[in-house]
């Protein structure tokens, strides 16, 4: 039996704002797919041409995510090993190993290793990160059509000068992860009053 190996990786444990996304990849050995690389090397334009050949022939790819709630409630790493978890379930095939980025695997019961930069270093995780990344981005800028004041297109909810500036001045959205430091000095300013209700 061929050993089946799924990458996972996440992104978004820095934001203030949206979910924590991880994805899971089981790529096509008979396939390669050239220029898999850490997904925060990548142009832009590269990451999304890359995502969606990743998505053609891949022999599974699949996207796990925790909500600002369950960041709030679980701390951001266990959100985090919970989409990871999350992202590994939904896999249309079910790997005989998998390799997530990082130095912790979830507790779960697939076999696992842990590759502190592995996004750089294996192609199935580089695979995981680009389209972790492509998906949350997405995600940003559809957030930034919504709110265009908060500037997500430009800084994809991580804690610029310009990002603290605004969430200063306009107080969070409801989509804002509210135990992260920044959010809570902002409710305090606003009374508690989110931006919007």
């Amino acid at each position: 039996m061929t050993e089946l190996i799924a990458g996972v990786d996440e992104v978004g444990r820095g934001p203030l704002v949206g979910d924590v996304v991880t994805a899971a990849v089981i790529l096509d050995p008979r396939h390669t797919i050239n220029g898999l690389a850490d997904s925060k090397k990548l142009s832009e334009k590269k990451r999304n041409i890359l995502a969606a050949e990743i998505k053609e022939y891949a022999l599974a790819w699949s996207i796990g995510r925790a909500s600002p709630r369950e960041i709030d409630e679980l701390n951001i790493l266990h959100a985090t090993m919970l989409a990871m978890t999350r992202a590994v379930q939904e896999l249309s095939i079910q790997p005989t190993h998998v390799m997530v980025d990082g130095n912790r695997c979830p507790n779960w019961h697939y076999s696992c290793e842990s590759v502190v930069k592995g996004d750089g270093l294996i192609a199935e995780i580089s695979a995981a990160s680009i389209i972790a990344k492509v998906t949350r981005d997405q995600e940003m800028l559809a957030l930034d059509q919504q709110h265009p004041e908060y500037g997500f297109a430009k800084h994809k909810g991580y804690p610029t000068a310009f990002h603290l500036a605004k969430l200063a001045e306009l107080g969070p959205l409801s989509q804002y992860r509210m135990s992260f430091k920044p959010v809570q000095q902002s409710l305090a300013l606003h009374d508690g009053q989110l931006a919007g209700s």
